[in-house]
């Protein structure tokens, strides 16, 4: 077989990709060496920004296979019995940067894109169920106390605690972070979760709300603080090797995904608020509802292309899914698509990664990397509406309108919240030795935090339950 060529990038035979070419033995290097000129400039270039949050992350493509009729909740396409569809999942830690290592104890992200037939839509969550704040203002100052002190460039367990002690709604998500779930010793040892309430919409134009669970087959596993530092000893990688490995062997992780629906009436009922990313809801009134399997069985071939420039956002929904009042769901919708036109272009969403597997139909003009032909199918349908047999709108995919109108006050975070039950109710349901192990992991995460912050903080474990804050004291020797 004859070997191939190798060109510039603009199709021309390299002559020799040994030696640059100069004006003598001696030198110096020509400008004209069109192809070293051409390899350095590519080699600066190679980097795009990384996510400001969740950038060191591992993925894998797979299935969605439906198992259970839940038609009476979703006329979406994808979740009716028999359907199987392909999927894109990333997992990634939310505080590291792209060279972190894998197994730090950090909340980890479990993003989720369907190539569904009616489009993509992506399901971006977390292994953990709720979250550290419910209102998408604080979430910039949150996300600064996770990064690095602008002076010394470390992390700072005093700008941690410091956040979290003064925003007690951080309890519930605290204490998951410092249990045995803060530290899964691979990715498919994990749950996965929306997190958010989301609405389920069917052929009758009825709502529910909804929580998406995708529950690991390979059971719970985690490290100790001790036994992560080993692992990173040895590797900085462990979740990249763990996952590619496991399906590059054939063992190909599953998840159960399962629901739980509240009706509109329910939700005004609630003693909680059930559009509040800090609080779960209780499985003995709201039970899961099985739905189908996820599979992860294929890795990509080329982890910048399909996974660092994989671009997940909420936005992405398809007709029978929508959004709720959640002001974090809200505010997502706006922020990662914003993200991804800055980090990866404006026409993200045409890569082979993101572009859906449906006819896609939009007037989006010209700007950044314009690689593909016009969308709309006659070059004089440039703008909408006209006379060119362009596409038009379609409204007879409208959601039904959002029944908040009438519950404004009870939506609001300013009253009525309560951020200590739930973390209570978490704490009781561990053990003695899970409740030793959370006491050692925050104590030994407070290390150099002022005592005025510790104390403010243990004031809040001594809410949700005096043997909390008690634990706590007595690890720190208070």
């Amino acid at each position: 077989m004859a070997l191939k060529t190798l060109t510039v990038s603009a199709g021309t035979p390299v002559v020799d990709n040994q030696n640059s070419l100069t004006a003598g033995a001696r030198g110096p290097v020509l400008l004209q060496d069109v192809h070293l000129v051409e390899k350095l400039a590519h080699q600066n270039r190679e980097r795009i920004p990384e996510r400001v949050v969740h950038a060191k992350g591992w993925g894998a493509y797979g299935t969605l296979t439906i198992t259970e009729d839940i038609s009476q909740y979703t006329k979406t396409a994808c979740l009716q019995k028999g359907a199987k569809t392909e999927m894109l999942a990333r997992f990634s830690t939310v505080a590291g940067e792209l060279g972190a290592a894998d197994n730090e104890r950090d909340v980890r992200g479990f993003a989720l894109k369907f190539y569904s037939s009616e489009g993509n839509w992506d399901l971006v969550g977390n292994n953990t169920p709720v979250f550290f704040i419910r209102d998408p203002l604080k979430f910039p100052d949150f996300i600064r106390t996770q990064k690095r002190h602008p002076k010394s460039n470390l992390r700072s367990g005093t700008a941690m605690w410091d956040f979290w002690s003064l925003s007690p709604e951080s309890l519930h998500q605290v204490t998951i972070l410092m249990s045995d779930r803060g530290c899964p010793t691979t990715p498919m040892n994990m749950n996965g979760y929306g997190s958010h309430t989301f609405s389920l919409i069917n052929t009758q134009s009825k709502r529910v709300w909804v929580k998406f669970h995708f529950k690991t087959q390979q059971g719970h596993a985690h490290y100790t603080n001790v036994e992560a530092a080993e692992v990173i000893g040895r590797t900085r990688e462990g979740y990249q090797e763990s996952l590619f490995g496991t399906i590059e062997d054939g063992n190909f992780p599953k998840w159960d995904m399962k629901i739980q629906i509240m009706t509109e009436k329910q939700a005004q009922r609630t003693s909680f608020n059930p559009f509040d990313l800090t609080k779960v809801w209780p499985h003995g009134e709201f039970p899961l509802i099985n739905v189908g399997v996820l599979e992860l069985n294929r890795n990509p071939e080329n982890y910048f292309a399909e996974i660092e420039q994989a671009a997940f956002s909420p936005s992405n929904i398809v007709p029978g899914v929508g959004f709720s009042p959640d002001k974090m769901l809200q505010a997502r919708v706006f922020a990662y698509a914003d993200a991804h036109r800055y980090r990866l272009g404006t026409h993200y969403e045409a890569l082979p990664v993101n572009a859906p597997r449906c006819p896609v139909h939009h007037y989006h003009k010209d700007g950044s990397m314009r690689f593909f032909e016009p969308k709309h199918g006659n070059i004089d349908a440039y703008y909408e509406p006209n006379s060119f047999d362009g596409p038009v709108e379609a409204p007879q995919y409208a959601e039904p309108p959002l029944p908040i109108d009438g519950d404004a006050a009870r939506y609001n975070h300013r009253d009525g919240n309560e951020d200590y039950t739930q973390t209570g109710d978490l704490f009781r349901l561990m053990n003695s030795d899970q409740q030793q192990r959370l006491f050692n992991n925050i104590a030994e995460s407070m290390a150099g935090v002022p005592i005025e912050i510790i104390e403010r903080q243990l004031a809040h474990f001594d809410q949700a339950d005096a043997a909390y804050g008690a634990g706590v004291r007595r690890v720190l020797g208070l």
